[in-house]
């Protein structure tokens, strides 16, 4: 039963070692039924499988149970990043594709576990329309902007004479 469950896992157990690849045919697989049967008994497939499973921008969000911008300003600070990712086609031609980026079910779980400055309460209970709390490390303050005084600009500009 399990081998037969396994089908598109194949790649992703291969790719963590779990089973070797036998086949010389790249879109065809083969492997040893007893390392299948092997690889079927471990009590903790399950956990692998789902630490590999690629979630979406919304799926991440959900999982964490935060809003949408939330796993976008997660990017923007650099805290996942997106192995991967699947060209999504809307209508019949390529004008209607966008790339949808896609993040480890792992790397997203392990997000408020490597980020506990963040107040994760106050990030899942934050209301549409207000701005996220991800956002405050980013801003900086801007200069005051100011006139330069009459005859140009006191502060040195490369390759500008001054008099």
């Amino acid at each position: 039963m399990c081998n037969r469950s396994l089908g598109q896992l194949r790649p992703q157990l291969v790719d963590r070692g779990l089973l070797v690849d036998l086949s010389a045919v790249p879109a065809g697989t083969l492997h040893r039924p007893g390392q299948v049967d092997q690889v079927c008994r471990r009590e903790d497939l399950a956990a692998l499988i789902a630490a590999d499973t690629p979630l979406g921008p919304e799926q991440a969000a959900a999982r964490l149970r935060v809003r949408r911008i939330g796993i976008d300003w997660m990017v923007r600070l650099g805290w996942i990043r997106s192995p991967q990712s699947i060209e999504v086609r809307f209508g019949a031609n390529r004008a209607g594709a966008v790339d949808v980026a896609l993040y480890a079910t792992a790397s997203v779980d392990a997000i408020p576990a490597a980020r506990p400055e963040v107040d994760w309460e106050q990030l899942r209970t934050m209301g549409k329309g207000r701005c996220s709390p991800l956002a405050a490390p980013t801003k900086q303050a801007a200069p005051a902007r100011t006139r330069p005084p009459p005859g140009g600009d006191a502060s040195p500009v490369p390759g500008r004479r001054t008099a």
